[in-house]
């Protein structure tokens, strides 16, 4: 890495600063991407570049606590900035500092290439479908030459390629025929992978297969509906939809029971600001919890930092597909614009997306963040059997959503971030989209890799892990973490000390090094990790208010150690790390465990949470820790995944464990409650959701009971 300059009157941009936002973790506006472009317009003035970047640059922990803590200064408004030179390899990156308009870091970074745009992606499609070689291998494949325009492409990072390394920006071209433009071309994959230049524009080589084989005669396998008509109708049904799906409407008639002030979030105790990146997508924040009066933090910081998606079939070139899918595109980059009623359903509230286009000017993705409530079911409940039941209270909860979904060439990943009135963060992660798919001949078996879902249709195996990072600040800056196993009493069956052979435990043991850190899910002991901070002490248990991650979908990763897949995502190998906070590098704070730029790394060298991890003997024990999860999914695919799949759903949570001193869900108002005396005297007790006070809920057939009858009209 090459530093040019750090001097903060070197560029200035002569026009009046944009306005500063209300928070300094908001996202910037697109008045402040047009500041950031006119400076680095500047400095490049006679050079042709290309905008990949822009971004804000997070101020670090102590500066933003300091102002809002203790009464400092606003920490300074600063972005970074990716830029692509032409004629020069090395990745263009620095920082402006916005309301002085001026560039205070400059510099080159060798041996990776920047991250992958949608725009990108789009290029990539034209150069192939304009390339005579890639013609006169779709010609070889059965496409007629003049059908150019029904071959389609999914442009992927390809990962990292000896043959080149890191010295050209490259794409592999994963190839496809439709025979409409409505059609989905994952039916009818071709055989050969283009390679393209991106910063040259151009196919520099073509990877060919040993074995040709034709593209697909098959009809295409279609899921819009029209083709569902199509596939489906009958007399009796011409639509070929199911008849008895009746709509189901959420309603709130008295509005929604969140504040938002900016970006800042108030819900049920919960406060919070909600970020959002390119790279990272939705970012939580500062999140505290009102605890009767006592704002007490819990998180500095929670994000999904990295992924990766390795594929299981090791014949060439398949091995280059695993895609990280945050540091090679950017969940936020390739974020859906979200449509009531549909991506989300009820009373909405959205917030909005900045990125620059490739020439600088601010581009607005709509609605790229969805933010409603949803009912939760009961929070808690309890009858007394002793009259019948009827002395009883139940108490309805709510939970807070705060959603993305964003597309990865073919898959689409929905991220619903929720919170619960009893202090619980869960993360749920639903999979649809199409599978990725590759050509295999009639009488071709796809072997162990993959298995055949459509007539000629190859998915290869593949799994989805993600690293969850976490900043817990709970009760404080101070913290720690353990491994909690469940454990049977080391003490045999008639002894004293467990005669009868019941007992059992929990065994927590806290992590004193970074190297202790290093653990994985066990099944057999039901672990979950513990995030605590040990200064603070529950009065009532004497343990340490706490957070529990409950992390059940943990697939290893199956990648060899040494892989090409296990060097590149350092930290899939283990399903939790933990490293000391620092402010350090150019993500500040230690942002993204697979490197800053990940495109084309080959996996050497320290960096990331490798470089993070050292030999080991870091203390992460009551202090400012870090806490990385690897949590995720191993997909065999079925003909049931294809032509799109169904969600797949997997999720965990970060739930309060002697963080209060009874049920923190007390104070939510009971939905139906009635205490023994109310029911001796007959009176009515609360009642605010039987069916003869809650005139939406009715019976769905005939009222044939007294409950039933209030409802009549």
């Amino acid at each position: 890495m090459e530093r040019l300059q750090q001097i903060a009157s070197q560029t200035t941009s002569s026009a009046a600063p944009p306005a500063l936002p209300a928070h300094p973790l908001d996202p910037l506006s697109p008045q402040e991407i047009q500041a950031v472009s006119n400076v680095v317009k500047a400095q490049y003035s006679g050079k042709s570049i290309i905008f990949n970047t822009v971004t804000l640059r997070e101020p670090v922990k102590k500066a933003y606590y300091d102002w809002k803590e203790h009464n400092g200064p606003l920490p300074p408004r600063l972005a970074y900035f990716v830029v692509i030179e032409e004629g020069v390899t090395a990745v263009q990156e620095g920082v402006v500092d916005i309301p002085a308009g001026a560039l205070i870091e400059l510099r080159k970074t060798d041996s990776v290439q920047p991250i992958l745009t949608p725009a990108d992606l789009q290029l990539t499609e034209d150069i192939i479908r304009a390339d005579p070689a890639v013609i006169d291998q779709c010609v070889q494949s059965g496409v007629p030459r003049e059908d150019m325009h029904k071959i389609y492409c999914d442009a992927w990072t390809i990962g990292y390629d000896e043959r080149w390394g890191a010295s050209r920006r490259l794409q592999q071209a994963l190839i496809y025929w439709r025979s409409d433009e409505d059609d989905s071309n994952y039916s009818h994959p071709l055989d050969f992978c283009p390679i393209v230049d991106m910063n040259a524009g151009k196919v520099i080589y073509i990877d060919i297969p040993n074995r040709r084989r034709k593209v697909s005669k098959h009809k295409h396998s279609n899921f819009h509906p029209i083709h569902i008509k199509d596939k489906f109708s009958t007399a009796e049904n011409p639509s070929g939809f199911r008849d008895d799906d009746t709509p189901i409407n959420i309603t709130q008639p008295e509005g929604v029971s969140f504040a938002m002030d900016g970006h800042v979030m108030n819900w049920s105790n919960f406060k919070f600001h909600i970020g959002f990146n390119y790279r990272e997508g939705i970012v939580l924040s500062d999140i505290t919890y009102n605890d009767h009066g006592n704002v007490r933090p819990i998180f500095h910081r929670i994000s999904l930092s990295e992924m990766i998606v390795p594929y299981g079939c090791p014949e060439f070139p398949h091995q280059r597909k695993h895609a990280l899918d945050i540091g090679e595109y950017g969940a936020g980059n390739c974020t859906n614009p979200l449509s009531l009623g549909c991506d989300c359903k009820g009373v909405i509230h959205y917030m909005d997306a900045h990125f620059p286009d490739k020439e600088g000017a601010p581009t607005t993705v709509k609605n790229a963040v969805c933010i409603h409530e949803e009912d939760d079911g009961l929070l808690f409940k309890h009858s007394d059997f002793r009259d019948d039941f009827q002395t009883t209270v139940a108490t309805r909860g709510k939970k807070l959503i705060i959603s993305q979904i964003f597309t990865a060439a073919n898959y689409e990943y929905c991220l619903y971030w929720i919170l619960r009135q009893d202090g619980t963060i869960k993360l749920e992660v639903r999979l649809t989209g199409i599978l990725n798919t590759y050509i295999c001949d009639e009488d071709e078996s796809t072997g162990v890799w993959g298995t055949q879902v459509y007539p000629q249709v190859n998915a290869h195996n593949h799994q989805h892990l993600f690293s969850l990072r976490i900043h817990p600040r709970i009760d404080g800056d101070n913290n720690s973490a353990a491994t909690s196993d469940a454990k049977s009493s080391p003490h045999p069956l008639g002894s004293p000390e467990n005669m009868y052979g019941n007992g059992f435990y929990c065994e927590k043991t806290t992590f004193k090094t970074v190297k202790d850190s290093i653990t994985n899910f066990e099944s057999a002991t039901a672990r979950t990790w513990d995030i605590f901070n040990p200064n603070s002490i529950n009065k009532y248990s004497g343990k340490p208010a706490s957070y529990k991650l409950v992390s059940t979908f943990c697939s290893p990763l199956l990648a060899k150690e040494g892989s090409l897949v296990s060097k590149r995502a350092p930290w899939a190998s283990s399903h939790t790390q933990v490293v000391p906070y620092k402010d350090e590098g150019n993500g500040y704070g230690r942002l993204y465990p697979s490197g800053d730029h990940v495109c084309q790394w080959s996996g050497d060298g320290m960096r990331g949470m490798r470089k993070w991890v050292g030999d080991g003997s870091d203390k992460v024990e009551n202090t400012d820790i870090l806490f990385f999860h690897t949590f995720g999914i191993t997909h065999f695919p079925a003909p049931e995944d294809f032509p799109v799949m169904p969600t797949e759903i997997f999720d965990l949570m970060l739930r309060p464990r002697n963080f209060f001193i009874e049920n923190p869900c007390l104070d939510v108002k009971p939905s139906f409650a009635r205490t023994t005396k109310e029911v001796k005297a007959g009176a009515q007790g609360t009642d605010t959701c039987s069916l003869k006070v809650d005139k939406t809920s009715r019976l769905a057939f005939s009222n044939t009971s007294a409950a039933g009858s209030c409802c009549k009209k």
